[in-house]
């Protein structure tokens, strides 16, 4: 890849522009910290996050003041390097040279793209670009949108960073093959030595030379790159790991190679370069591989997406790839299949299974007008529907980047290991500057060299840099895969420390949609007759309460009938005629208005009110008929939720616009104590407030657009998934089942991921505070200190791992 790119960034906006570079060459902690102090220096950045677990950087940016180039070139300036990702394209359409000067124009004007080249003879494009800046689906957009066809040749998009690391891993694996294969006859020679040394005689032993010639290929082939990363390092300014291996073990291989040409037989010390080393890149390659499975939730959630899509064409199904759909197509889903992208239903009715967007096991049942996301799976019927989002704006789409800024965001407690990483290397070497002066001076040169090596062998930071990223993205991840989607690490943290929930009532305690729960008939009409009657009547109103009795009567398979000269009265209900009979539905006034005696319906209504309800009188030809309570009623899972939340120590608070009766009436049936009824929408966040301003953890949790400004003003804002867009953009956990144990669910697993980190940390800090003092007076063998180092990033990241059996608590 060229020094120099010629990426396009554009915008009239001086709102920043987010970018995600993946970073090559970072070995410890101490890199990250470097990197992202020095990408912070380029003036425009607003906000630089580097991420030693995913390799990553996501910078925040102004593009009217800096560039995608600008960041790059000060990363290549800091000794690291920026992965850009080369793609393929099979173009069809073109039919002269100035197609192909077309189609490279218009790629190299999408943001991210750094070079694109157009072959008309092979009908292909080249095309060099940023992951994260852009998207393959972007790019065959611009191709498609420029007139001509476009065909990813080889791997699908998002395979680029799995090829990417498959490939490391394998460079890795085989520099340990021969490092593993060489250190056998140093290993041999020092078991040798061993029963020689207690009298049984060696059998086996190599000349200097011999030993020179097996140890140079494990320093300068096997550890080749830690050079390179130490040589880029120190380049930049910093000093990191390899800075530390690479003095480590270039000290003993120089020092054994100058006794090898002087010939003094003096002691020699290949073996622990060459074991070292080949410690240092086994433990390289077991993290390498840890730390993959630490990023399962992307993988899987990519899994998810369907291949190909049947469309309904020219009155034909047609199975296209997933990318050629376009917003508008008629798809037709069998029975068993993945549904391709969100849309809604046209024809036919199924249930869907959508536990990989919520997390919840039991289908949901689907008909005309409801909505189905791509990934979920069709159960049993076939169904027609019409494609709403696709591509990049589907609802997994958007779930993956979620999950993958989420998982590049860093905890605050990530902020204090990168102060400290930024200065433990430069420490570490002056330790090992002291060691080698006063073991020198005390004992003589042999046992000096051997404590500083061991000394700098065994101060690795990198157990450090992986303690908190490494939960954070598993602990994002599982959150993903039962429906709760995290947008940052600091509100996952933030999480454990919650003392008081607020919960909004409508939509969030309660389902959002009213519901028919009583029908207290009058007279001789049974319930079904008047049902039906009511819901023919209601049946050309757009009140919610209308609604709900329309509803309810469909639920019930009753045919509606046809009525007559409908007249809805403000403020009092609907008059109408059905079947030559004069139908009232309403409040007490407008019987009163009409006549009818509703004295024996008061005591039963007032009842019906005072639990929460709506209750609404309904007369046929001018006798009281029926008394219809309508409530918006109360998820399955509330009672529980809070019950558990108040078994926690959390303080739960219901907010609500409801009169006090209403709000009481609920908060009494799901077990909440303490009440704000009454509070107009624009108060809620003040109310917030002033929880807070009384030393409270507040967690806000509410699905509205009213809800939105409390869900920002508080500590951590939870909106529910089945709530508006509005709701969830304003906050920092959304719960896509609607469930309220999902709160419940966010706060363990908020603690069981900071258990984890500081778990973590602890190992990590209390292995260097031991083990840096035993091997500066002598007590750890540098062979040793390479093993201990190897253990430690791998148990760090094995220890975070366990946090994959993390299980909601229901």
């Amino acid at each position: 890849m060229a020094e120099q790119t010629n990426t396009r960034v554009r915008s009239n906006s001086n709102a920043g522009e987010n970018v995600s570079l993946s970073i090559t060459g970072m070995t410890c902690a101490a890199c990250a910290s470097r990197i992202e102090k020095n990408i912070g220096k380029v003036p425009g950045v607003q906000k630089a996050n580097v991420n030693l677990a995913t390799e990553k950087a996501s910078v925040t940016y102004n593009p009217d003041e800096a560039s995608v180039e600008e960041i790059i070139a000060k990363i290549k300036k800091t000794g690291y390097g920026v992965q850009e990702e080369k793609v393929n394209f099979n173009i069809t359409g073109m039919t002269c040279a100035a197609c192909a000067t077309r189609i490279e124009k218009v790629l190299n004007k999408v943001d991210g793209v750094t070079d694109a080249v157009v072959n008309l003879a092979t009908e292909k494009a080249n095309v060099e670009f940023i992951p994260g800046k852009t998207t393959i689906d972007q790019l065959i957009a611009a191709i498609k949108k420029a007139g001509y066809g476009a065909k990813l040749r080889g791997e699908a998009d998002g395979d680029y960073e799995r090829s990417a690391r498959e490939q490391a891993y394998k460079i890795q694996k085989t520099k340990f093959t021969v490092g593993a294969l060489l250190s056998i006859f140093f290993l041999v020679q020092m078991i040798s030595d061993f029963t020689m040394e207690y009298g049984n005689g060696g059998f086996f032993h190599m000349s200097p030379w011999v030993q020179f010639l097996l140890a140079t290929p494990v320093q300068f082939y096997v550890g080749g790159h830690y050079y390179r990363d130490a040589y880029n390092a120190v380049r930049g300014g910093s000093a990191n790991m390899a800075v530390l291996v690479v003095l480590g073990t270039s000290a003993a291989y120089f020092y054994s190679l100058i006794v090898t040409i002087l010939g003094t037989g003096q002691f020699l010390y290949y073996e622990a370069a060459v074991i070292v080393m080949t410690l240092i890149v086994l433990g390289k390659l077991l993290e390498t591989r840890a730390k993959g499975q630490t990023s399962e939730a992307i993988k899987k959630l990519m899994g998810l997406q369907a291949k190909t899509a049947r469309v309904i064409r020219g009155g034909e199904e047609i199975d296209i790839p997933l990318e050629d759909v376009q917003v508008g197509d008629v798809l037709f889903v069998r029975a068993g299949e993945k549904v391709p992208v969100d849309g809604e239903i046209i024809d036919g009715s199924t249930t869907v299974d959508e536990s990989m967007l919520t997390g919840e096991s039991m289908p949901v049942s689907k008909k005309i007008g409801d909505t189905v996301i791509g990934a979920t799976v069709n159960k049993h019927g076939a169904f027609k529907f019409k494609a709403k989002k696709v591509g990049k704006d589907t609802a997994l789409s958007q779930i993956i980047k979620l999950v993958e800024e989420a998982q590049g965001s860093k905890a605050p407690i990530q902020h204090l290991v990168d102060k400290i990483s930024g200065i433990f290397v430069p420490i570490v070497i002056v330790i090992a500057l002291f060691t080698f002066a006063i073991t020198y001076f005390l004992v003589g040169f042999i046992p000096a060299l051997v404590s500083t090596i061991a000394v700098l062998v065994i101060a690795c930071p990198c157990a450090l840099g992986l303690a908190t990223p490494t939960a954070v993205m598993v602990g994002t991840g599982k959150g993903a895969e039962y429906g709760l989607l995290i947008k940052g690490a600091e509100h996952l943290q933030k999480s454990q420390r919650v003392t008081t929930v607020v919960l909004d009532k409508t939509g969030t305690i309660t389902k959002g949609e009213p519901d028919v729960t009583d029908i207290v008939t009058y007279g001789n009409f049974s319930e079904d007759d008047l049902l039906q009657m009511a819901a023919s009547a209601e049946k050309g109103s757009e009140h919610p309460l209308g609604e709900a009795i329309v509803n309810k009567a469909k639920e019930k398979g009753l045919q509606l009938q046809d009525s007559e000269n409908f007249h809805a009265i403000p403020g009092h209900g609907i008059e109408v005629k059905i079947n030559n009979k004069l139908v009232l539905i309403g409040n007490k006034k407008l019987m009163i208005k009409n006549n009818v005696e509703i004295t024996n319906a008061l005591s039963r209504m007032e009842k019906l009110e005072g639990e929460g309800k709506t209750a609404m009188l309904m007369a046929v030809d001018g006798s009281l008929a029926a008394i219809i309570a309508v409530a918006d009623t109360v998820k399955e899972t509330s009672s529980e939720a809070i019950r558990v939340m108040k078994q926690m120590g959390i303080e739960v608070i219901m907010i609500t616009g409801d009169n006090q009766l209403t709000a009481k009436a609920i908060a009494k049936q799901v077990g909440v104590d303490q009440v704000l009824a009454e509070v107009l929408p624009e108060d809620k966040s003040a109310e917030v407030e002033i929880l807070k301003q009384k030393g409270k953890v507040v967690a806000m949790v509410g699905d509205g657009i009213n809800d939105a400004p409390a869900l920002a003003a508080a500590d951590v804002g939870i909106a529910i998934g089945t709530g508006t867009d509005v709701a969830m953009e304003a906050a920092d956990i959304t719960l896509m089942r609607g469930d309220l144990m999902g709160i419940v669910d966010i706060i363990s697993l908020s603690k069981a991921t900071m258990r984890k980190i500081r778990q973590n940390l602890f190992w990590a800090f209390a292995y260097n505070v031991i083990l840096i003092p035993v091997a500066a007076i002598g007590l750890l063998n540098p062979i040793l200190a390479g093993g201990a180092m190897a253990f430690s990033s791998v148990s760090v990241v094995g220890n975070t791992l366990f946090l994959r059996n993390w299980k909601p608590v229901r």
